[in-house]
Parts: C-alpha cells; sequence; structure tokens
C-alpha cells in the first residue's frame, strides 16, 4: 500500500483526505452526475468506486431506513475475492469469514434408503485456480466494508436511506441533466410505514443507476420487465445454531436424498452458526407458494428426517424464510434500443436485471460483477477519458454474462430437485448433482466469464506469447517478487478500483540493461514517443500512470538486475513533491512452482504486453515491440488528452 505521496500524512492510510466541500451536505442536491437507486451488493460497489472521485458528484439513495444488518446472501466466490482485494478488504473478509475447503456429497444409503451416507468428497476449489479462496460471510458485513471504503473516499460519500424511487424520465432536451428521478421520502416506524409523513423529492442527473432489486423502480420506469419463469421451485433457508453429529456439518455439502429431502448446508462465519437450504417442493404453472403455511418448524422437521440416521437439535433461529425459484431477465440493462440512436443514460443492475436461485451462490456475485463493469466506464466517462459511446458496452457485455447465468441456474436447479432414485445405478458413479458440481466449478468460482472481441477485447493473434492469460477472461494473478523490496507478492495485488488501465511488460530472458533491449525500447517509445498511448491520453500535469500504469516483470534473478540501471519511466517521479514510485518492476519468483512465467505460458525468448482493464479483465496480449497495435489500441477506448473534458470542467463552463 502506498502513501505520503503528497506529504506525509499521520492516522489511518485507509482514510483519503476528504475533497474541498467534504463531507457533502445532508440534503440530496438538485444535480447529480451519478444516482445510485439501492443500497444492495451492486450499489454499494459501484458507489465505492465512484465515491474515489470527488469531482463526480454521486449520491446513492436506498427505500430502507438504514443499512442492512442480517443478509440474505453470503457467498463470495473466489473472483469476487479478487475484486474485493482491488477495494482492499480482501484481507478483512478472510479473517471474518468461513473459508469453503471442501464440499461433501451425501445421497440415499442403498441398502437402508431412509438413511444418508457420504458420497464424495471434493476440494471446493481446484488447485491453482484462484490466489483467493471461497468465501461465506453475511451479506450485511459486505455491506459494511463497502460502506466503510465510501466513508474514508475523498468524497466522503453515505447514502441517503429512506427515500422510494417514484419515477425516473429521461428528457431528449434535457441537457447535461437530463434525466430526472422523483423520489419519495418514506417516514419508517415500528409498524411499518408511516404514510403521512411523505415527501416528494426531485434530483436531476447525468446518469441514473438501477440496483433495487427484483422489484426494480427504476426498471419499471423504463419500461422493462423480468422474461422468464417466475417460480417453479420453492425451497426454505434458515440460519440457526444447532448441536448434531452429522460429521459434515462444518463443510459444505449437499444431500440428495431418497424420496425428496434435498438439502444444501452452508457452514456461517464464526464457527457455529449454519444456513439451510431445504427443498419445500415443485409449484405448478402460475402456481405461487402458500407463505403462511411454512414455518421455521417445518424446515427443521424437514432436516432431522433428512439428516437420518443423525440427530439435529436446533438450539436458535438467527434468521429464516421461503422463496420462490424462477430465473427470469431483462432484454437490456440500459435504456436504448437497437433502433435507437441515442447513448444510455440509465442502468440497471443486478437483481433488477436477472434473478436467479441463491443455491449456485451467484447472485451477489454477478451483481458486483454488474456494477465493477460499469463503474469504471461511468469514471472514465465523467472524467473526459472516453467518450460516451463507452457505456453501450455495459450492457453488452454483462447481458452476455446474465444470459450463460440463467441457463446455468436452471439447469443446476433442476438437477438439485431431481429425486435420487431416479440417478440410482449400481456402477458406483458419483450421482448426477456431484458430477455437475466438479464439472461446473471454474463457473461457481466465478471464473467462466469471458468477455467477446470488440473495441475492449482484443483478438487472439498473439494469444500464444501468454496463454495463460486469455483475453477476455479475468487476469489469473500469478506470484511474483518486487524487484526493489525483495516483497514476495501476488501481481494481481497491483491492480486496484481506480479506474486506471494496467500494461504489464514481461521481459525476455536478453540482458534487460542492454542498449537496444525489448524492455529499455518499448520504456524509450512510451515515455517519449508522440504516438505513446501513456503520452497521448495522460492529461498535462497528471502522474504520468494517472491513466495506464505500467509494470515490468523480469525473469532474471536479483543479482542479475540494477535498479539504477532502469529507464525513468520505470521509476517515476509522482505528486506534489516528485517522489520515485520505486513498485513499478518486478521478478519472477524462483521458489519452485511459483515462476510466473512458467504458470502462465509467457514465452521467454521474446516477452509480451498484457492490457488489463480497470476491471481486472484482460484486454489484450501483443508482442512487446508491437507499439502501432498498442497505440491502436488505447486509441480506441481513450480520448486524446488534449480532446479530454471532465464533468467538473464542463459543470464550470
Amino acid at each position: 500500500m502506498q502513501y505520503h505521496l503528497d506529504g506525509f500524512r499521520p492516522g489511518d492510510p485507509d482514510k483519503a483526505p476528504a475533497a474541498p466541500g467534504r463531507p457533502a451536505a445532508s440534503k440530496l442536491p438538485d444535480h447529480v452526475d451519478v444516482l445510485i437507486v439501492g443500497c444492495g451488493p451492486a450499489g454499494l460497489t459501484l458507489a465505492a468506486q465512484l465515491s474515489a472521485f470527488p469531482e463526480i458528484t454521486t449520491r446513492i439513495v436506498e427505500q430502507k431506513p438504514g443499512p442492512m444488518e442480517k443478509g440474505q446472501a453470503d457467498g463470495i466466490s473466489c473472483r469476487s475475492m479478487e475484486m474485493f482485494e482491488a477495494f482492499g478488504f480482501a484481507d478483512t473478509v478472510k479473517r471474518q469469514g468461513y473459508w469453503v475447503n471442501e464440499t461433501t456429497f451425501w445421497k440415499a444409503d442403498p441398502d437402508k434408503p431412509e438413511h444418508i451416507l457420504r458420497s464424495g468428497r471434493i476440494k471446493d476449489v481446484e488447485d491453482g485456480l484462484s490466489e483467493m479462496p471461497h468465501m461465506i460471510l453475511n451479506q450485511a458485513r459486505v455491506h459494511d466494508m463497502y460502506l466503510q471504503v465510501m466513508a474514508k473516499s475523498p468524497s466522503r460519500l453515505v447514502p441517503d436511506y429512506g427515500l422510494e424511487v417514484v419515477d425516473v424520465t429521461r428528457d431528449p432536451e434535457g441537457g447535461d441533466y437530463p434525466v430526472t428521478v422523483t423520489l419519495k421520502r418514506v417516514a419508517e416506524t415500528a409498524e411499518g410505514r408511516d404514510a403521512d409523513r411523505d415527501e416528494t423529492v426531485t434530483v436531476r442527473a447525468r446518469y441514473v443507476v438501477g440496483c433495487d432489486g427484483a422489484r426494480s423502480g427504476v426498471r419499471r420506469a423504463m419500461g422493462l420487465e423480468l422474461k422468464g419463469d417466475s417460480a417453479n421451485q420453492a425451497w426454505g433457508v434458515m440460519d440457526v445454531l444447532a448441536v448434531t453429529n452429522f460429521p459434515d456439518i462444518r463443510c459444505k455439502t449437499l444431500i440428495q436424498a431418497s424420496g425428496g429431502g434435498n438439502i444444501i448446508i452452508i457452514p456461517r462465519e464464526g464457527g457455529y452458526l449454519l444456513r439451510f437450504y431445504v427443498e419445500l417442493g415443485a409449484l405448478g404453472k402460475g402456481e405461487r407458494l402458500a407463505r403462511d403455511e411454512v414455518t421455521v418448524d417445518r424446515l427443521i422437521e424437514a432436516v432431522q428426517r433428512t439428516f437420518r440416521p443423525y440427530d439435529f437439535a436446533v438450539k436458535e433461529v438467527a434468521w429464516w424464510s421461503v422463496y420462490e425459484i424462477g430465473q427470469r431477465l431483462t432484454d437490456r440493462f440500459d435504456d436504448t434500443s437497437e433502433d435507437d440512436a441515442r447513448l444510455p443514460r440509465i442502468f440497471i443492475a443486478g437483481d433488477a436485471c436477472h434473478t436467479h436461485s441463491p443455491k449456485a451462490g451467484q447472485g451477489m456475485n454477478v451483481s458486483m460483477g454488474d456494477a465493477f463493469n460499469l463503474g469504471w466506464k461511468l469514471v472514465s466517462v465523467l472524467t473526459g477519458r472516453s467518450a460516451p459511446e463507452l457505456l453501450s458496452s455495459y450492457s453488452q457485455e454483462r447481458q452476455a454474462v446474465a444470459r450463460d447465468l440463467i441457463e446455468f441456474d436452471r439447469e443446476w436447479s433442476k438437477i438439485m430437485s431431481e429425486r435420487a432414485s431416479a440417478d440410482a445405478s449400481d456402477t458406483g458413479e458419483a450421482p448426477k448433482f456431484q458430477r455437475y458440481f466438479v464439472e461446473h466449478g471454474r463457473y461457481t468460482a466465478g471464473m467462466s466469464v469471458a468477455y467477446e472481441p470488440s473495441v475492449l477485447t482484443g483478438d487472439a493473434s498473439w494469444q500464444s506469447l501468454a496463454p495463460g492469460f486469455p483475453i477476455g477472461e479475468r487476469l489469473h494473478s500469478a506470484p511474483v517478487i518486487r524487484l526493489a523490496d525483495a516483497k514476495a507478492m501476488e501481481l494481481g495485488e497491483t491492480v486496484r478500483a481506480d479506474a486506471r488501465w494496467r500494461l504489464f511488460a514481461f521481459a525476455p530472458t536478453a540482458d534487460p540493461a542492454a542498449e537496444g533491449s525489448a524492455i529499455r525500447s518499448l520504456c524509450g517509445y512510451l515515455a517519449s514517443d508522440p504516438a505513446s498511448p501513456i503520452l497521448r491520453h495522460t492529461p498535462p500535469g497528471s502522474d504520468i500512470d494517472a491513466v495506464i500504469d505500467l509494470r515490468v516483470v523480469f525473469q532474471q534473478a536479483a543479482k542479475d538486475l540494477a535498479l539504477e540501471t532502469l529507464p525513468p519511466i520505470l521509476l517515476p517521479n509522482k505528486g506534489r513533491l516528485g517522489l520515485v514510485d520505486y513498485e513499478k518492476t518486478f521478478r519472477r519468483d524462483d521458489a519452485p512452482g511459483r515462476d510466473i512465467f512458467a504458470l502462465r505460458g509467457i514465452s521467454r525468448q521474446e516477452g509480451c504486453l498484457v492490457i488489463v482493464r480497470p476491471d481486472q479483465y484482460v484486454a489484450h496480449v501483443l508482442p512487446l515491440n508491437a507499439h502501432e497495435a498498442l497505440a491502436g489500441f488505447f486509441a480506441g477506448v481513450l480520448l486524446p488528452a488534449k480532446a479530454q473534458t471532465s464533468v467538473a470542467e464542463t459543470a464550470a463552463a
């Protein structure tokens, strides 16, 4: 972690100096750059990103009277943990949460069908898939961590609670603030809403993002609807403190018992709390769950019946609910259409545009992924780095991700609800639900997202230079040693949630200090050639890495690398005091099994360039000398610095 760049600053280094005029006034302003509706995982991910940019006026509103205290979602995929590292709180989640190390599978005992027996045990996440674990932590704690990021940001952003969306309209003649949002201030009492205290608030915005759940008012105002199977299966869920002799009670466990009784066990954080998903039965076409007929006692009895021959006694119920499984998706995630020449101004994310079952643990994770995708694009447009056309890529990319999620969840829900007897055999083969879980481990870990070629994702012409960094997929981190201080770390730790692009240069075997070496030539081009994308897209007066952050990874051992011989662009002077940044260079870790060049198949003879998007996805792989292709790629995404106009400058004008 770097700080003190602009002078010594005592106290909590995670707390940035407040921007002038912050914290903001408690009253919602009449005009904002971005209005986020909903303080769920998607809304808070987006707000946390934007809060780092005080020049962007961001506000987030929430219908509830205050922060969530007990969360429904709890599964945090490896991919989300990688994202949390970018926000700076992955270590806190690892310390407070439950680590999902193994998953066990149980089925009906063939010799005694009313009993269950273990049919398999696997590692929950395959070796080498991520440097991050699969975690379980109350959604409310994740919210708390995002809220802390916001509160410590230069914006000092805090949500405006108790505000419900009444209407969202877009005025084609609305100028810089074309979206008008009408909100109703809703007071809450112990008995519910106090309608006598309702008050209407109107805000005009450049952009509005609806992260307000499956009953989204923003989506409704856009004229969009969730399409698909609204409900086809009923399940109950409960968080309990219990005493049992079931041997796998502290492992994630899937049970498919004979004649029904399918159960998923998710051990919770703290060492004692347990979550149970309990199948309640199929629903007919158009049938809705009779919720008043379901009690927590019914869920407990179902677990006791399925657990035989093991005992199960609940000592305390922390929370319980029932829900209907369905898979639904909107046609688009913004307010444009194929026949619409307008650029998007209103977006939806998370459950507002896709709903599915919670059993695969993807809801919160995919929702946060939506927001992480949109956040850096809004920052790029509002700070003048990119043209507004960039925002059209959000719906294009994330709608495809959600479509894949819906198909996966539909199949997974079907398999989990099958009767165990339907898959019974004497061959010794693992049950179908167990095989499917193993086959789709990458998906449940959040690693299956692959963006198609576009202006943001290059083609595979040079993929062979680094096959372990697939273009369009997230950056698969690997160990490195920081050159200046010999710190062993993960390369992915250098990618922060700050809307910057990363340019990783992997050096070939030749002496990098030699005149004309590939690294020296690349650095010379980037530092001084007028065509350099760093010079072309970095505003005058900004740090050299303000938009594109160059890092180099060498193959050579420490004794063969001299910091003082590196090109100046790898030891840049930054900040108000012109201090030297010593964290731009790394070498391979030569410990067994930790060589990044071997792990990711990087060409040792030629090296390569790996361009990484601000949301941690690999945008392109190029040869080190492909200067024209490098400049061309960034020219397709970023505006020349002299053409950049930020929202602050526009407002001042």
